[in-house]
């Protein structure tokens, strides 16, 4: 492995629109750094963000439309930006980069992460909801590094990386240094353990592949005794 440079998390939030939906994503972004997930409604969110009741709902649906479209919008921020120098780089090196810039792009929302987190130990929906959102954001992650997130595999692949980036939000959460070393360490680890399962799934998805083909072949040898035979 390459040494890992320290990272400089930004501290402050990107300028967002002034649009309804960014205005209210804002806020519930806001409202999540000072109280739980679950106490917050959309009247609160409407007052927060400077808008009526019917405003936020011909922009959202539910909350959790909300959350979707901040983690939305964390992907595209972390897809448009890359080194061009990464690309010639081993698939774990990537994708050590995309997912650290991942965390840099979520640092000015640290406090609501930390809240959201701290909700989804304790609802069971709210968690399975959010694993629904971190894997389709990881077959992105996943993309932007090269690595196939297609197909049974590609899912479980992302499934997996959406379960290891959250145990490594658990370290960045806690994390003070500047330079991020223990979120560094965590992910490396955790990328060093997805790269090993990764290679035993690709032995075990080849596995169907060599049966089918030893059982054609298996045909073809008994259709030619039995031709052999007949003659």
């Amino acid at each position: 492995m390459a040494d890992k440079k320290p990272r400089t998390p930004n501290a402050s939030p990107p300028p967002r629109g002034t649009s309804d939906r960014d205005k209210a994503v804002e806020a519930m972004l806001a409202l999540l750094a000072e109280q739980p997930f679950e106490k917050i409604g959309f009247a609160d969110i409407a007052t927060r963000a400077g808008l009526s009741l019917s405003q936020l709902r011909g922009e959202f649906a539910s909350t959790l439309a909300i959350l979707a479209a901040h983690i939305k919008e964390i992907d595209r921020a972390v897809l448009s930006g890359g080194d061009a120098d990464m690309a010639e780089e081993p698939p774990r090196e990537r994708l050590f980069d995309v997912l650290m810039r991942r965390l840099e792009a979520l640092a000015p929302y640290k406090p609501a992460v930390r809240s959201l987190l701290r909700s989804a130990r304790r609802n069971p929906g709210l968690a399975f909801a959010l694993n629904a959102m971190g894997v389709r954001s990881q077959q992105w992650m996943l993309t932007a590094a090269g690595i196939s997130s297609s197909g049974p595999e590609g899912m479980i692949r992302a499934q997996g990386t959406a379960l290891m980036f959250a145990q490594v939000m658990c370290v960045w959460l806690n994390d003070e240094d500047e330079g991020l070393a223990s979120t560094m360490a965590a992910l490396d680890r955790g990328l060093a353990r997805g790269q090993r399962w990764s290679g035993f799934l690709d032995d075990l998805c080849a596995i169907p592949a060599r049966c089918c083909s030893g059982s054609r072949r298996r045909r073809r040898r008994g259709r030619e005794r039995e031709e052999a035979t007949a003659a």
